[in-house]
């Protein structure tokens, strides 16, 4: 499993409370509502003051790899 320090752990904490009290803002600056959004606010802020933070994990591509054709072969 993924470790965090304890620093970016504070950071999230944070940022959780903020969301409840309806202070928590997003780069835009609409009310964050979702706790999702608002953990990766903590991580993200944690991350750009130096905290030992796992990096962003990048979206998994699935599927086959492309391969020779079955039955294309020309006699």
């Amino acid at each position: 499993m993924a470790k965090y320090s304890k620093h970016a752990g504070e950071k999230v904490e944070k940022a959780m409370h903020e969301k409840k009290r309806g202070e928590l803002k997003s780069g835009s600056g609409k009310k964050v509502t979702s706790r999702k959004q608002a953990i990766a606010i903590g991580l993200s802020e944690a991350r750009e003051e130096g905290a030992k933070v796992p990096k962003k994990s990048s979206p998994k591509k699935g599927g086959k790899k492309p391969g020779p054709k079955k039955g294309s072969k020309k006699a």
